[in-house]
Parts: structure tokens; C-alpha cells; sequence
């Protein structure tokens, strides 16, 4: 499949900030112009959440965390589902998790196929290789932390950390009820560089995950007798020869 073209006129703004910086940040209104989300789009995009498997790996106990999982390969802008596979993660990387071939369940082909889907795809070939010279392993990872009376939601439980790839996009779908969940930058010697809140559902985040860290701090329901999650999307590239 062959993601959608947009056009984006901070891009050079948004390069420069992740070339000086390591990251980039895009204010959810204009992700969503970017993205040139219809609202039947965007609700059906975000509906797909309420649909994640648990995720089981949890190291910690949690049962906080749902999770889907997709893998790509991306060259020149097209984008190639692979077969189901496992998510795997050094410990170098995650000292929770990690050195464990971990299978959730797969992202559901219509998710995949929805405009806002093919248009962020689009969007992170754009911004994380602008010329479309080099294959990609890409990974997508829908994820929903959730938190309430006696649970404690945490959405990096690793704390501050690099995933092991080359890029990382992660954007905001929505917060429901939840207070906290401030996303904290930091040096590769753990040095803070920045911190912020993904608050507004669009809000995103650019990575350059070989020069700095990240993670995001815990969640707590504001009212802990209602139904509180926060719900995230992760697209992760990695260079192939």
C-alpha cells in the first residue's frame, strides 16, 4: 500500500528541530490539518482503541497496559505489511521487558487502512527520510494505559529509555479522565533536555531515538469511581541496508 501524500509546510522548521534538538513536537490542530482528517475518519481511527488485547509481558504484574501490534516494510514511501511477528526488544534497551519475543495481538486491517493511518505513514516517510532512499523495518503499536481506583497506569513502566530504533512518532488519540502523563526528554546520561503533555488528541512527538531519551511519567484517574485510560499511538523506524 502506498501511504498518501501531504503536504507540510513546517517541514523544514520540523527537520531543523529535530536535527538541533532530537525531537520535534506538533500541536494536535495542526497534525490534524496535516493530516487532513475528515471527523467519520478521526472517530473511526479512534474507535479502533477501544478493541486492544491485554498485553501480558508485563514484567511488573501490571495489568494496566492494552496493546495491538503491526510491522511494515517501507521503501520510497510505500508501505508493505508484514507477516504477523513478535515485538522484541533488547534489555539493553527495556531492563523490563526486554530479551523476550512478545506476540499481541495484530492491528486490524481496517485500522491500517484508514486515511488518518495512511496519512501519518505518509508523514513519518516524509519527515524521517525526505529523499525515500532507505528501506525501513516499521513497527505500529496501538497502545491504551489505563488507571482507576487501586491501579496506578504507567506508560513507559521502563522509565526514561531509548526503544533501539532509529525514530520514533507517538501521538496522542486521547486522554479520558486522567491527570499526569507528562512526557520527560532526557541526554543519553539521563540529563533532563525538556517535558511536556501530550494533552490535545493530535498532539505529537518526533524522535530521534539514537540521540536522547524518553518516557512518559505515571497516570492517575481524576475521578477514580469512572473509567480513565490514555490512549497512544507508536510508529517506530529502523534503517535496513
Amino acid at each position: 500500500m502506498t501511504s498518501h501524500p501531504i503536504l507540510d509546510p513546517q517541514s523544514k522548521e520540523r527537520t531543523a528541530d529535530l536535527a538541533r534538538d532530537g525531537y520535534a513536537r506538533v500541536a494536535g490542530d495542526t497534525m490534524m490539518t496535516l493530516l487532513a482528517a475528515t471527523e467519520p475518519d478521526w472517530r473511526a481511527f479512534a474507535h479502533s482503541w477501544n478493541d486492544l488485547g491485554p498485553d501480558l509481558y508485563m514484567a511488573d504484574g501490571g495489568r494496566y497496559r492494552r496493546r495491538l501490534h503491526a510491522a511494515f516494510h517501507c521503501e520510497h514511501g510505500t508501505f508493505t505489511r508484514k507477516p504477523h511477528q513478535p515485538h522484541f526488544q533488547s534489555r539493553d534497551y527495556n531492563v523490563l521487558n526486554g530479551d523476550v519475543q512478545r506476540w499481541f495481538d495484530p492491528v486490524a486491517q481496517a485500522t491500517i487502512d484508514n486515511d488518518v493511518m495512511q496519512a501519518i505513514f505518509a508523514f513519518c516517510a516524509s519527515s524521517f527520510d525526505p529523499a525515500g532512499v532507505r528501506p525501513w523495518h516499521v513497527e505500529m503499536h496501538q497502545f491504551r494505559i489505563e488507571t482507576g481506583e487501586g491501579q496506578v497506569g504507567r506508560p513507559t513502566p521502563e522509565g526514561l529509555h531509548r526503544d533501539g530504533v532509529d525514530w520514533v512518532f507517538v501521538m496522542l488519540i486521547e486522554r479520558r479522565n486522567v491527570r499526569e502523563g507528562v512526557t520527560r526528554i532526557g541526554a543519553p546520561d539521563g540529563a533532563p533536555l525538556g517535558e511536556f503533555t501530550l494533552a490535545t488528541p493530535g498532539d505529537s512527538i518526533l524522535i530521534d531515538d539514537r540521540r536522547i531519551l524518553h518516557g512518559v511519567t505515571e497516570i492517575h484517574a481524576i475521578d477514580p469511581a469512572r473509567a480513565a485510560w490514555r490512549d497512544a499511538l507508536v510508529v517506530t523506524f529502523v534503517a535496513r541496508d
